[in-house]
């Protein structure tokens, strides 16, 4: 963590896609690769990619059962979310979050 950083900002969740990826997947309890795929616009390939970071930072899991995969977001990666999302709403200033001022 930089010192420039809040405490619980992720750089590896701040990446644009794999931001994307678990927001998509925080407010289900799993979600098919295929969703994933059309919500994000990457290939199958980019998106396993990604997925296997975000697994081997133990923050979601892939299931598979036959052709069908789908993907949920662990405990730990809804934490690190969470923290994440209060890690920018610090460095943003709650005022522009909130849309005062």
């Amino acid at each position: 963590m930089s010192s420039l950083h809040p405490p619980g900002f992720n750089e590896l969740l701040h990446a644009p896609v794999r931001l994307t990826i678990v927001s998509l997947l925080a407010p289900a309890v799993h979600v098919e690769f295929g969703y994933l795929r059309e919500a994000t616009g990457l290939s199958d390939s980019a998106l396993s990619k990604q997925i296997g970071t975000l697994q081997e930072a133990g923050y979601v899991e892939l299931h598979r059962n036959g052709r069908r995969a789908t993907v949920a977001l662990t405990a730990g990666g809804r934490e690190a979310l969470r923290a994440h999302g209060a890690a920018l709403r610090a460095l943003l200033g709650e005022s522009f979050v909130s849309g005062a001022g």
